[in-house]
């Protein structure tokens, strides 16, 4: 953290999907930062705190670092500080915590924080202390409401929840746009090819996938308007699957290589889960109807309203 960046107004979570709760919090820092005439500071960990403590109990991301920090500075950030959470981080006592990086490296003059937040060694730092702290240190603290729809707090484990049960009109209502997942064009093992079926690989590039399943998607970045495909999310059990989960998506009147590319694949509507066949032709047949289902659906789909964004 370089002199010339202290001073500033902040915030500090891990704000994975950058959802409307989280940009609620991005448009309140602005009005402050712009009150303070100071730059508007996002403060986020990698890896998220609790896939370094519980790393096979950690739930599925949203969004992995690269999407978070972009969402991030599309809500208008101007500044966004990436922690690597490590033993020196995690062992912090939360008073170091305070005097190290928010007053002496950041030179904060006011922070925004949920009221449960909790941070340092073995979680003993939260609201009160940093209230506290911030009279001795000349920074004020503030708590910002939670923000809810009619149907409940939206949160990143609410979007969750409704990935993993298909409700993709859940998902889309919390973060104020389709679910979505950006990757590099990668190689497969090419055996859509074989049955006039090519498929494109995106690299998922996180442990666990919080959706699976068969999918009506649009794909961003190959085109100058999104091109329609069918996608499905999973680890491939009719073909020998493995441990990973792919990401494979067939576009609909699209006919060029792409390896490479970075693309962004919008998921629209769930169509079915994974499933095992018992035979590589019935597994053919099922693609070809999902393709017709995922091609009506997407005829079929109305703009969605999504007004709201922050």
């Amino acid at each position: 953290m370089r002199a010339e960046h202290r001073g500033c107004v902040a915030t500090i979570g891990n704000f994975d999907g950058v959802h409307l709760g989280h940009q609620a919090v991005f448009a309140a820092l602005r009005e402050r930062a712009s009150e303070h005439g100071l730059p508007s500071l996002v403060i986020t960990f990698e890896s998220q705190p609790l896939e370094y403590f519980r790393p096979e109990q950690a739930p599925p991301r949203l969004t992995r670092a690269r999407e978070k920090l972009h969402l991030i500075r599309e809500a208008g950030m101007d500044r966004v500080l990436l922690l690597r959470f490590d033993q020196d981080l995690a062992m912090m006592p939360p008073q170091d915590f305070i005097r190290d990086i928010l007053v002496d490296a950041l030179g904060i003059r006011h922070l925004y924080v949920g009221d449960d937040f909790r941070f340092g060694r073995e979680r003993t730092g939260d609201f009160a202390m940093l209230l506290e702290q911030g009279r001795r240190n000349g920074f004020s603290v503030e708590s910002l409401n939670t923000v809810s729809d009619a149907c409940g707090r939206i949160s990143s484990t609410r979007i969750r929840e409704a990935l993993a049960a298909g409700d993709l009109a859940t998902a889309r209502c919390c973060l104020g746009r389709d679910y979505s997942v950006s990757g590099r064009v990668e190689h497969g093992h090419k055996r859509g090819r074989t049955i006039g079926f090519p498929t494109m690989n995106v690299g998922l590039a996180r442990r666990k996938s919080p959706v699976r399943g068969v999918f009506a998607v649009r794909v961003d970045g190959l085109e100058d308007e999104p091109v329609a495909g069918v996608a499905n999310v999973g680890n491939r059990p009719t073909l020998q699957g493995d441990d990973r989960f792919l990401l494979e998506v067939h576009l609909f009147d699209f006919d060029r290589q792409c390896y490479g590319e970075q693309v962004t694949v919008r998921f629209i509507e769930r169509i079915r889960d994974e499933k095992k066949f018992d035979s590589f032709d019935e597994l053919r047949e099922q693609i070809f109807r999902d393709a017709g289902v995922a091609e009506e659906l997407l005829m079929r789909e109305s703009s969605p309203c999504i007004g709201n964004q922050a």
